[in-house]
């Protein structure tokens, strides 16, 4: 097995993923934020952020997010060691996309602070359950 410390993909020390790799993760990364922004955008106004709803939210968040995972996973070529490295990129790219919106378009998430908040902490957890199943996947 390869030291990813020492010997990567690239060919010098660094992150152990190709550029293009690196491309692919950051396109993920940014598409799974813009789709998930729009998506509660839209069910925020059906009371998906209610009660209840919040719970079931925040519990399909995890299944709803392992296709997408496996999607990212084969998209980029990432071998089985490089899972949790790859989804840390896409997740790094979705996170920051989700601090500037909501610092400088919050109207993106909706009209109400509540359903700004709202928004922005799903998206928040959908970046953790996104990390946890790379751990989870990754073999070495």
């Amino acid at each position: 097995m390869k030291n990813q410390t020492t010997d990567n993909l690239n060919g010098s020390a660094g992150i152990p993923l190709s550029p293009r790799q690196i491309a692919i993760l950051t396109g993920m990364g940014a598409l799974l934020w813009f789709l998930a922004a729009n998506l509660l955008r839209i069910l925020g106004p059906m009371g998906i952020f209610e009660g209840y709803n919040r719970v079931l939210l925040y519990v399909l968040i995890v299944p709803g997010t392992l296709p997408f995972a496996i999607l990212v996973w084969k998209i980029a070529g990432l071998a089985r060691d490089q899972i949790a490295l790859g989804f840390a990129v896409s997740t790094a790219i979705a996170t920051l996309l989700d601090g500037v919106a909501l610092a400088w378009f919050p109207s993106l998430y909706g009209a109400a602070v509540e359903d700004v908040a709202a928004c922005g902490a799903a998206i928040l957890w959908g970046a953790g359950v996104g990390l946890v199943l790379g751990f989870l996947l990754n073999r070495t």
